[in-house]
């Protein structure tokens, strides 16, 4: 599951401590440092440890909202044109059999490439 992770600019490693604490693997996907915004992550961990990781990254300070899905994608205005495919580096879009595009939301890190790419608006993100 993704989380998105917000920091203050005088946080703790709390993504560290958190491995640390829990022994729990936390794959980050993508962050963000920003001088007026503090730090951002966007983590992956196990379903199962979700809450867990929350509560824990939460008691040392962190600002952490559950994304229930990456990409969004809406099939009624989707041409399966595939001008996504090529700009996505976590190969979240592809075609099936029948030249139709598949969507592996859970692959998403909200990186926006694809949005920006789509010619007919038929993708969003969750605008974090």
């Amino acid at each position: 599951m993704k989380l998105l992770v917000k920091l203050s600019h005088r946080s703790r490693p709390v993504i560290a401590e958190v491995v640390k604490d829990t022994g729990v693997l936390i794959n980050v996907d993508r962050a963000r440092s920003d001088a007026h915004e503090g730090e951002e992550a966007l983590v992956d961990v196990p379903d199962e440890f979700c809450r867990l990781i929350s509560e824990k990254m939460r008691g040392l300070g962190a600002e952490v909202s559950i994304l229930e899905e990456g990409i969004r994608h809406d099939r009624d205005e989707c041409v399966d044109c595939g001008s996504c495919i090529s700009v996505c580096p976590k190969e979240v879009f592809s075609f099936n059999s029948e030249w139709e595009l598949q969507v592996e939301t859970k692959r998403c890190i909200l990186c926006g490439r694809c949005v920006i790419a789509c010619p007919h608006q038929a993708l969003s993100n969750n605008d974090i």
